[in-house]
């Protein structure tokens, strides 16, 4: 997925807006020297995504700005993607359609596992934003892209066999009058009132 020439190059600029103390050049005094503070795995994710997707603009032909970019050219970026993929995807005609573990190999494509398309839409959306773009011309909320990543998410359900439903949250119960709370068999009980002051 990560395309750019050089990933792990530092970011050039100074905030990413990503949360107060980026910078603790002054915070260590103890080192001598100011460390700066590496961004997180998904921040250094989302950079690495976003200069794969600056790349793209400038080798598409003709070359796009980012002003002129819209949904239609975020589909054609994630289908283009496709041919990195590692997820085998199986075709209606394949004896393995369905399944989700099949016995044997077969000439099935390989292509981008929805769950990562999915991510990558988040963080390029997000980092569209963080780079000047305006939330309603966000390219990466267009429903053309919604409804894309919908229909590979389905059909990828029905050819790998597995199923993408959101996972239900257990509510936390609520403890009835009388019952254990769970710690060692004891009961929570309120602190006892103040004592009363002596006159």
């Amino acid at each position: 997925m990560d395309l750019s020439p050089n990933p792990d190059s530092p970011p050039s600029g100074g905030g990413n807006g990503g949360g107060g103390g980026s910078s603790s050049s002054s915070s260590s005094p103890s080192l001598g020297v100011g460390t700066p503070q590496s961004p997180s795995r998904y921040e250094a994710q989302k950079r690495r995504d976003w200069n794969t997707f600056g790349q793209y603009l400038r080798n598409h032909r003709p070359p796009l700005s980012l002003a002129q970019c819209s949904g239609a050219h975020v589909l054609e970026f994630l289908r283009y993607l496709d041919q990195f993929g590692k997820t085998k995807v199986h075709t209606a005609a394949c004896p393995f359609f369905g399944h989700p573990s099949p016995p044997a190999p077969c000439p099935c494509p390989l292509r981008q596992a929805w769950g990562s398309l999915d991510a990558l839409v988040g963080r390029l959306r997000a980092a569209y934003e963080e780079n000047g773009g305006r939330p309603e011309s966000n390219p990466f909320a267009a429903r053309a892209v919604r409804l894309y990543l919908r229909e590979v998410r389905e059909h990828q359900a029905r050819a790998r066999g597995v199923s993408y439903e959101k996972k239900k949250r257990k509510k936390p119960q609520q403890l009835q009058a009388g019952e254990s709370s769970g710690l060692h068999g004891h009961q929570h009980h309120p602190p006892p009132p103040p004592p009363a002051a002596a006159c």
